[in-house]
Protein backbone atom coordinates (compact mmCIF):
# COMPACT_ATOMS: atom_id res chain seq x y z
CA UNK A 1 0.00 0.00 0.00
CA UNK A 2 1.40 3.18 -0.63
CA UNK A 3 1.23 6.46 0.82
CA UNK A 4 1.38 9.73 -0.49
CA UNK A 5 3.30 12.40 1.57
CA UNK A 6 3.76 16.02 1.28
CA UNK A 7 6.16 17.91 2.30
CA UNK A 8 6.22 22.24 2.80
CA UNK A 9 9.41 23.73 3.02
CA UNK A 10 10.19 26.62 4.56
CA UNK A 11 12.52 29.36 5.12
CA UNK A 12 11.84 30.65 8.62
CA UNK A 13 11.58 28.80 11.77
CA UNK A 14 8.94 31.26 12.75
CA UNK A 15 6.82 31.29 9.73
CA UNK A 16 6.82 27.02 10.21
CA UNK A 17 5.42 27.42 13.91
CA UNK A 18 2.60 29.77 12.32
CA UNK A 19 1.93 27.57 9.98
CA UNK A 20 1.80 24.34 11.81
CA UNK A 21 -0.22 26.14 14.04
CA UNK A 22 -3.03 26.82 11.63
CA UNK A 23 -3.02 23.58 10.04
CA UNK A 24 -3.45 22.04 13.37
CA UNK A 25 -6.12 24.70 13.89
CA UNK A 26 -7.93 23.27 10.66
CA UNK A 27 -7.77 19.73 11.72
CA UNK A 28 -4.64 18.45 9.86
CA UNK A 29 -2.13 16.10 11.63
CA UNK A 30 1.56 16.72 11.30
CA UNK A 31 3.54 14.20 11.23
CA UNK A 32 7.53 15.64 11.08
CA UNK A 33 9.21 18.64 11.50
CA UNK A 34 12.70 18.73 10.22
CA UNK A 35 15.00 21.59 11.12
CA UNK A 36 18.60 22.45 11.24
CA UNK A 37 18.11 23.18 14.73
CA UNK A 38 14.90 22.48 17.64
CA UNK A 39 12.32 24.79 17.49
CA UNK A 40 11.48 25.87 20.41
CA UNK A 41 7.34 25.22 21.03
CA UNK A 42 6.81 23.31 18.47
CA UNK A 43 6.70 19.94 20.01
CA UNK A 44 3.22 20.69 21.38
CA UNK A 45 1.74 22.51 18.57
CA UNK A 46 2.39 19.76 16.55
CA UNK A 47 1.31 17.09 18.94
CA UNK A 48 3.97 15.00 19.50
CA UNK A 49 4.33 13.37 23.63
CA UNK A 50 7.31 14.56 26.34
CA UNK A 51 10.28 12.47 26.05
CA UNK A 52 11.03 9.92 28.78
CA UNK A 53 14.96 10.25 28.37
CA UNK A 54 15.42 12.66 32.04
CA UNK A 55 13.53 9.07 33.85
CA UNK A 56 16.30 7.04 31.48
CA UNK A 57 18.47 9.56 32.80
CA UNK A 58 18.02 8.93 36.60
CA UNK A 59 17.97 4.98 36.05
CA UNK A 60 21.62 5.43 34.49
CA UNK A 61 22.71 7.93 37.00
CA UNK A 62 21.18 5.09 40.12
CA UNK A 63 23.39 2.61 38.03
CA UNK A 64 26.29 4.34 38.09
CA UNK A 65 26.08 4.67 41.62
CA UNK A 66 25.72 1.05 42.20
CA UNK A 67 28.38 0.25 40.68
CA UNK A 68 30.96 2.84 41.74
CA UNK A 69 30.04 1.99 45.36
CA UNK A 70 29.98 -1.64 45.09
CA UNK A 71 33.12 -1.14 43.14
CA UNK A 72 34.88 0.85 45.66
CA UNK A 73 33.81 -1.11 48.51
CA UNK A 74 35.52 -4.37 46.57
CA UNK A 75 38.72 -2.55 45.53
CA UNK A 76 39.70 -0.57 48.63
CA UNK A 77 38.00 -2.44 51.27
CA UNK A 78 37.39 -6.37 50.47
CA UNK A 79 39.99 -6.93 47.68
CA UNK A 80 43.06 -4.77 48.63
CA UNK A 81 42.90 -2.20 51.40
CA UNK A 82 45.59 0.04 51.68
CA UNK A 83 46.43 2.65 54.63
CA UNK A 84 46.08 6.12 52.91
CA UNK A 85 46.62 9.02 55.26
CA UNK A 86 45.89 6.92 58.29
CA UNK A 87 42.52 6.50 57.20
CA UNK A 88 40.79 3.29 58.46
CA UNK A 89 40.76 0.17 55.69
CA UNK A 90 38.20 -2.45 57.47
CA UNK A 91 35.02 -0.30 56.54
CA UNK A 92 34.01 1.77 53.70
CA UNK A 93 31.00 3.40 56.23
CA UNK A 94 34.33 5.20 57.95
CA UNK A 95 36.00 6.07 54.28
CA UNK A 96 32.35 7.03 52.68
CA UNK A 97 33.49 10.71 52.97
CA UNK A 98 36.44 10.38 50.51
CA UNK A 99 34.91 8.90 48.41
CA UNK A 100 32.03 11.34 46.97
CA UNK A 101 34.02 12.80 44.12
CA UNK A 102 34.46 9.24 42.97
CA UNK A 103 31.01 8.52 43.35
CA UNK A 104 29.80 11.86 41.76
CA UNK A 105 31.94 11.52 38.83
CA UNK A 106 31.10 7.93 37.91
CA UNK A 107 27.18 8.63 38.03
CA UNK A 108 27.53 11.66 35.69
CA UNK A 109 29.42 9.58 33.10
CA UNK A 110 26.97 6.48 33.73
CA UNK A 111 24.00 8.89 33.15
CA UNK A 112 25.78 11.29 30.22
CA UNK A 113 26.72 7.87 27.84
CA UNK A 114 23.64 6.35 28.84
CA UNK A 115 21.40 9.08 27.88
CA UNK A 116 23.62 9.50 24.67
CA UNK A 117 23.41 6.28 23.63
CA UNK A 118 19.48 6.21 24.12
CA UNK A 119 19.14 9.29 22.26
CA UNK A 120 21.15 7.91 19.27
CA UNK A 121 18.69 4.24 19.28
CA UNK A 122 15.80 6.22 19.74
CA UNK A 123 15.79 8.61 16.76
CA UNK A 124 17.85 6.25 14.71
CA UNK A 125 21.05 8.32 14.62
CA UNK A 126 23.59 5.07 15.15
CA UNK A 127 26.90 5.72 13.19
CA UNK A 128 25.99 3.70 9.15
CA UNK A 129 22.41 4.13 9.66
CA UNK A 130 21.09 5.85 6.27
CA UNK A 131 19.36 9.89 7.42
CA UNK A 132 15.68 10.19 7.06
CA UNK A 133 15.60 14.10 6.35
CA UNK A 134 13.45 14.34 3.25
CA UNK A 135 15.45 17.01 1.67
CA UNK A 136 19.14 17.76 2.81
CA UNK A 137 18.61 21.30 3.04
CA UNK A 138 17.23 20.86 5.98
CA UNK A 139 20.35 20.78 7.91
CA UNK A 140 21.44 23.68 6.54
CA UNK A 141 18.52 26.75 6.59
CA UNK A 142 15.68 24.94 5.81
CA UNK A 143 12.64 23.97 7.41
CA UNK A 144 10.09 21.04 6.58
CA UNK A 145 6.70 19.63 7.58
CA UNK A 146 5.45 16.42 6.76
CA UNK A 147 2.34 15.52 6.32
CA UNK A 148 0.50 11.98 5.30
CA UNK A 149 -2.41 11.29 3.26
CA UNK A 150 -3.31 8.16 5.45
CA UNK A 151 -3.13 10.22 8.50
CA UNK A 152 -5.18 13.19 6.91
CA UNK A 153 -7.79 10.95 5.38
CA UNK A 154 -10.80 13.40 5.70
CA UNK A 155 -9.35 15.47 3.28
CA UNK A 156 -8.12 15.21 -0.20
CA UNK A 157 -4.95 16.08 -1.25
CA UNK A 158 -6.19 19.07 -3.51
CA UNK A 159 -7.74 20.04 -0.19
CA UNK A 160 -4.82 19.36 1.40
CA UNK A 161 -2.45 21.08 -0.88
CA UNK A 162 -4.47 24.34 -1.05
CA UNK A 163 -4.58 24.18 3.07
CA UNK A 164 -0.74 24.45 3.21
CA UNK A 165 -0.13 27.01 0.34
CA UNK A 166 -1.92 29.20 2.65
CA UNK A 167 0.75 29.02 5.02
CA UNK A 168 3.50 30.66 3.74
CA UNK A 169 5.64 27.81 2.63
CA UNK A 170 8.49 27.76 -0.05
CA UNK A 171 8.27 24.91 -1.79
CA UNK A 172 6.00 21.51 -1.73
CA UNK A 173 6.77 18.33 -2.90
CA UNK A 174 4.43 15.53 -3.43
CA UNK A 175 6.16 11.94 -2.80
CA UNK A 176 4.57 8.49 -3.41
CA UNK A 177 5.87 5.99 -0.44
Amino acid sequence: MTDRVIYAMYDDDDVLKDGAKHLVAKGVKVEEVFSPFPIHGIDPIIGVEQTRLGIFAFIYGLIGLTLATVGMRFFMIVDWPMNIGGKPNFSYMENMLAFVPITFEFTVLCAAHGMAITYFIANRTLPGMKAQNPDPRTTDDRFVIELRASQNSKFSAAELESLVKETGMVEIEQKEI
